[in-house]
């Protein structure tokens, strides 16, 4: 079993298959190293590919105390599991609550950051949503720490942008949701109360993304309507940046259409590693509609 080690003495559980560039797999909160397994089947065909289990996670620790989770060790962390793999840099791809931490790695150590893709990331960002996603996060620890995974699991599996899944793929539906009650309440409830709730909004990041010179790809699914508008000011204010939406598809894209999602993010990569990932042009972002003057 392989451990890399946070700064704070964390240990965090990764596997990895395959050879050549390493390639970072980031999970969200639902979900854990396991829901990388379709990727990591692919992916790790032509790449050297590691997925880890955050902090939270079993078998990575589980700290007691949500003061040790937030959005910037979520990002460190994956910064520890790229050093404990000995990689000077690494793709990084992460969905979710592993999308954010993947864009925050980006603004953190971009020269460890070969590319960023950064999946269904928009959760609570809009203004109007913040103090509506806080109070759900709290309800969610609330739920945990009161109902336990399994409770928790039903209600959660079936929300309004997971149902695509379900009726999809109803059988890997029912594994996803299995795994979701395997794991830990506590550290589940200490990710939502230290992460999810006291994460910024992307509307406060806009300077931070127009820093941002590492190759970005923006994914998400066209009916995973928290992260469509923040995908767009993303795509807006990074300018190495490129959107993709997967049509009819909820937020679990990499499980509820893995071959659709495979396709995009392999051609991501084969772009940048054939170094022809653009930069945008600045005359795109002219103030006219259409290029002429008034």
């Amino acid at each position: 079993m392989a451990y890399a080690t946070a700064d704070d003495g964390v240990r965090l559980y990764y596997e990895e298959t395959g050879s050549g560039r390493t390639v970072i797999f980031v999970h969200e909160f639902a979900g854990d190293m396991r829901s990388w397994e379709p990727q990591m089947r692919h992916f790790g065909r032509t790449y050297r590919c590691i997925s880890y289990n955050a902090r939270g996670y079993p078998p990575s620790d589980v700290p007691p105390d949500h003061g040790s989770y937030s959005q910037a060790r979520a990002a460190d962390d994956i910064k520890a599991v790229l050093d404990a793999a000995g990689a000077d840099d690494a793709h990084i791809i992460g969905l979710s609550m592993g999308g954010f931490a993947t864009l925050h790695f980006g603004f953190r150590h971009p020269r460890r950051a070969r590319s960023l893709c950064v999946g269904g990331c928009g959760y609570g960002a809009e203004p109007e949503q913040s103090d509506r996603f806080k109070a759900e996060a709290e309800t969610t620890a609330n739920l945990l720490t009161t109902g336990g995974m399994e409770k928790f699991a039903d209600a959660y599996a079936h929300g309004p942008t997971r149902v695509q899944f379900e009726n999809k793929d109803p059988r890997g539906f029912a594994e996803f949701k299995r795994m979701l009650a395997e794991h830990s309440a506590l550290g589940s409830a200490n990710t939502q109360l230290g992460v999810q709730r006291a994460r910024p909004s992307l509307y406060t990041l806009v300077d931070e993304m127009k820093k941002l010179t590492v190759p970005t790809l923006i994914i998400t699914g066209d009916e995973d309507w928290p992260c469509l508008m923040p995908g767009i000011l993303m795509k807006r204010n990074i300018a190495s940046s490129a959107l993709a939406v997967m049509p009819n598809a909820g937020h679990a894209i990499n499980l509820e259409d893995p071959d659709v999602y495979n396709r995009i993010v392999g051609d991501f990569l084969a772009s940048v590693e054939s170094g022809r990932w653009p930069m945008r042009d600045p005359r795109a972002m002219s103030a006219s509609i259409t290029g002429m003057k008034t």
